[in-house]
Parts: C-alpha cells; sequence; structure tokens
C-alpha cells in the first residue's frame, strides 16, 4: 500500500491513551528482565535455593502466560477500560507484597499475582489502544509502532536498572518501583480513557463467558508452560514432562471441539481460519522463539565464556535491545505508507541476516564484532513486530480486539518459552565450549525461524486495514460534529 496520505499528528485523546497503556506495558516488561540480576542478592537474604529462585521467575512466566488468553476474552466482555484498571490495581498490590514479602515462599506468590495481573493489563492495553485511534489506520500504525517501542526500552532498561537500584536500595527496590507508576497510570486510566468507550465496545446483548472453554484452556497452557518451564532441569523424557506435553495436547484438541460447539466461544474459530491473523499469530511465535532463546544462550555466552558481570553483560545488550527503539518508532510509519507485509518480510530478512553472523561466533569473539548483529537483530524485528501487531488488529472486529491481541501474545509467550527451553538446552553443557557450540547452533537455528518467518508474511494481507461497522460508524459521527 503506497499512499502520500501525509501522517496526521496523534489527537490529545490517542496520545493521551498511548502513554497510559504504555506505562503498563513498561511495568509488564521490566519485570520480565529486571528479576534475574536480583536472584544473587534475593537468594543470599531469604535463603533460597536455585530451584526456588528459578520458581521467582517462572512464577511471573506462567501466570502470565496461561491466562493472557481469558482476560483478553473478559476484556471483550466485560469491558477492556474495567480489566486493564483491575490489572494496574492490582499489579501495584502485588509489587508491594513482592517488596515486602518476608520469605522466598511469599515472594513466589506474589509474583504469581504479578503475572495474573500483567495478563489482565496486556491484551486490554492494544485493545483500547486500537478503539482510540480506529478513525485512521495510519495513527494505529504509528501508535502500536510507539506501544511496542516502550516495551523494547523496558527490556533494554531492565539489567542496567537493576543494577543500579539493587546497588543503592537492595533488591526489594525492584519491586516497590512499580507501585508508583501503576498508582499513576490507575489515574490516568480513570481520567482519561472514558467510561463510555467500554459500553460502546461491549456486546448490546448478554453472552456467556464460555467457562468450560475458558478451563480447559487454562489446563493445556499451564500444562504445556510448565513442561516447557521444568524441561531443562529435568530433562525431556521425565515422566512428569512427557505426561504434561501429553496433556496439553489431549486437552487443546478437547479445546476445539469444545469451542466447535459453543453459542458463545472464547475463541471463535472462524477467527484462526483468517489468514491474515493466522500467519500474524505464527510470526510472533517464530521471532519470540529466535529472540528469547537466542538472548539466554547470549547471556550464558557472556558471563561462563567471556565472564562478564551481570551488569556489565546488561550493558553488553543495550546495542541488541536499544536498537529496538529506533526500529520500533520507524515501523509505525513504514506501516503507516506501505501495510504491514512489506516490512514484515523485509523485517525477517534483516533479522535473519543478524543471527547468520552470530553463527561465526567464537570464544574469544570480542564485544565489538557482535556489535553487527546486535543491530540487525532489532532493526529487522523491531520493523516487524509492529507490523505483525497491526496485521493482528486490523484483521478483526473492534469488539474482538483484545481476544486477538491475547492470542497473538499468549502464542508469543509460549514461543519464547519454547525458544529459551530448546536453546538453553543445546548450551548446557559444564564447559565452555558447550556454551559457544550452543550459541553458534541456537544462531542457524534462529536465522532458520526468521526465514520461515519471510515466508509466512507473504501470507498477510497487504492492506490488512479493515474496518468494523464500529469503524465506519466513528467515521460518519466524526464527520457529523
Amino acid at each position: 500500500m503506497n499512499s502520500n496520505h501525509a501522517p496526521a499528528p496523534f489527537s490529545p485523546t490517542v496520545a493521551r491513551v498511548l502513554a497510559t497503556v504504555s506505562a503498563a506495558f513498561v511495568v509488564t516488561q521490566l519485570d520480565v528482565t529486571i528479576v534475574n540480576i536480583a536472584l544473587p542478592s534475593i537468594g543470599a537474604q531469604l535463603h533460597a535455593q536455585v530451584s526456588v529462585l528459578q520458581w521467582i521467575v517462572d512464577a511471573y512466566t506462567l501466570a502470565f502466560a496461561v491466562l493472557m488468553l481469558s482476560a483478553g476474552v473478559l476484556g471483550d466482555r466485560f469491558g477492556a477500560r474495567r480489566l486493564f484498571a483491575a490489572g494496574l490495581a492490582l499489579f501495584a498490590v502485588a509489587s508491594l507484597g513482592c517488596g515486602i514479602a518476608p520469605n522466598a515462599s511469599a515472594l513466589v506468590a506474589a509474583r504469581a499475582i504479578q503475572g495474573i495481573s500483567a495478563a489482565a493489563m496486556l491484551p486490554n492495553s492494544l485493545a483500547l489502544l486500537n478503539r482510540a485511534s480506529r478513525h485512521d489506520p495510519h495513527l494505529r500504525a504509528r501508535a502500536v509502532g510507539l506501544w511496542t517501542a516502550s516495551g523494547a526500552i523496558s527490556i533494554a532498561a531492565g539489567p542496567v536498572l537493576g543494577g543500579i537500584l539493587i546497588a543503592n536500595w537492595g533488591w526489594r527496590s525492584i519491586f516497590l518501583v512499580n507501585v508508583p507508576i501503576c498508582l499513576a497510570g490507575l489515574v490516568a486510566t480513570y481520567a482519561w480513557i472514558p467510561r463510555r468507550d467500554d459500553q460502546a465496545h461491549m456486546p448490546r446483548t448478554p453472552v456467556g463467558i464460555d467457562l468450560p472453554g475458558q478451563s480447559i484452556a487454562v489446563i493445556a497452557l499451564t500444562a504445556f508452560t510448565g513442561a516447557v518451564i521444568e524441561m531443562r532441569p529435568l530433562g525431556p523424557s521425565h515422566p512428569l514432562i512427557v505426561g504434561a506435553l501429553i496433556a496439553s495436547v489431549l486437552a487443546a484438541l478437547a479445546f476445539v471441539a469444545v469451542e466447535a460447539r459453543s453459542r458463545a466461544p472464547m475463541v471463535p474459530l472462524s477467527l484462526l481460519r483468517d489468514k491474515t491473523f493466522s500467519a500474524a499469530v505464527a510470526f510472533g511465535v517464530c521471532v519470540n522463539m529466535a529472540y528469547y532463546g537466542t538472548v539466554f544462550v547470549l547471556s550464558l555466552f557472556l558471563q561462563r565464556v567471556r565472564a562478564e558481570t551481570p551488569l556489565q553483560a546488561g550493558l553488553a545488550f543495550l546495542p541488541l535491545t536499544g536498537g529496538f527503539l529506533i526500529s520500533n518508532i520507524a515501523s509505525g510509519w513504514v506501516v503507516a505508507r506501505y501495510g504491514p507485509r512489506r516490512p514484515m518480510m523485509i523485517g525477517a530478512l534483516v533479522g535473519a541476516l543478524g543471527y547468520a553472523l552470530l553463527h561465526f561466533t567464537q570464544a574469544n569473539t570480542p564485544l565489538l564484532a557482535l556489535l553487527v548483529p546486535f543491530l540487525l537483530i532489532p532493526a529487522g524485528m523491531g520493523l516487524a513486530v509492529p507490523a505483525m501487531t497491526t496485521a493482528v488488529l486490523a484483521s478483526v472486529e473492534h469488539k474482538r480486539s483484545g481476544t486477538a491481541s491475547a492470542l497473538l501474545n499468549t502464542a508469543r509467550q509460549a514461543g519464547g518459552a519454547v525458544g529459551v527451553a530448546a536453546f538453553g538446552a543445546l548450551a548446557s553443557g559444564a564447559g565452555a565450549a558447550s556454551v559457544v557450540s550452543g550459541t553458534r547452533i541456537s544462531a542457524a537455528v534462529a536465522a532458520g525461524l526468521l526465514v520461515a518467518g519471510l515466508g509466512l508474511a507473504s501470507f498477510v494481507h497487504p492492506t490488512a486495514h479493515a474496518r468494523s461497522s464500529t469503524d465506519n460508524e466513528a467515521q460518519r459521527e466524526s464527520s457529523g460534529r
């Protein structure tokens, strides 16, 4: 889609909604990375074993991944603003609980509540952003790019900010810093996002919440995500891992059967038959599997092979994670002009080249030699990911935007978990040689995943800016003012 349409500035409404949902996105993403840097301090003070420390990370990841789909569906049924505000409030309470946790068990429980809160916020934040910019697909593309950039900033800042906070105020400060951010976001939600936005997008006739579908989806996602998390420490042939994977497959099949017969399915199967939607979601799985798996292995490479400290490793990642900021912002403008397919394809190609260059990494490779792939990877993925998100949002009606966003992000979380488990297994040997070998193989696999993403992007409709009837009504209301 090549257009001479001049990009319009954000309206005050879109700008306020963007600022509000981006603040929530920052805290959810920050808590993915910032905790890793604090684990040694937490373990020393709370006398926690390594297995418990792993669950301080995984309790958040598991709750986040398995409940996101349900939260998105509930947001579509009962109001995205309502679910988003509840998530912010609960995240503040959970963060306070983490900051004052008297022992490791309490910290794991509070982290799980943080994950539940994040699941409520993420899909509904995108739904609110989609609704705020529905009158102009060009603005939607740019807004999604900026929203994605806010997450990239928080991921990049996580290790560095964590190191600074821990050095000055201890590990508890990494959780307490979330509280004022969440409270500010909550005030902004009630001040800047009108209640009528929920009322306008909720179903006109009462519908059920599909409890059987919700329950089976949680079982399937919990079994699968739990198996992936525990696969590295227990091994892929452990009875618990095999049993959990079988349970997840059976539950997934049961979910499809239940949804096909449900009068009010949580996930209409027609949504999955849309080529643009399905291709974009599969693209997201490939991207997250490659990126999170590679970052995990590179963390081992920097600290076990190059003997960098955690803070030095975090600083080494700045070109990789910080590069997303520029490319995410640029993606919004590119998608607004050309549609999502072209930037997805170009981004996948550039990212694949960056991963391919990492394949040549050796134990004595200087950090400067990693700069080129560390710039190519975020340049490509930062161009592609906002385009992918825009394609998903534009392929569904606004009343389904929470569900669509939840499906996309649930699939991406699962892809990231699989990437960490699979790539981590490749580099799990005790010696530096095993880590180097695992890094090289992982880079080659990641490049292959991005090439697969290139093929998937070709199925995305080049002008995926579909308007629902809600869009047309908004247009008429706007022109009538």
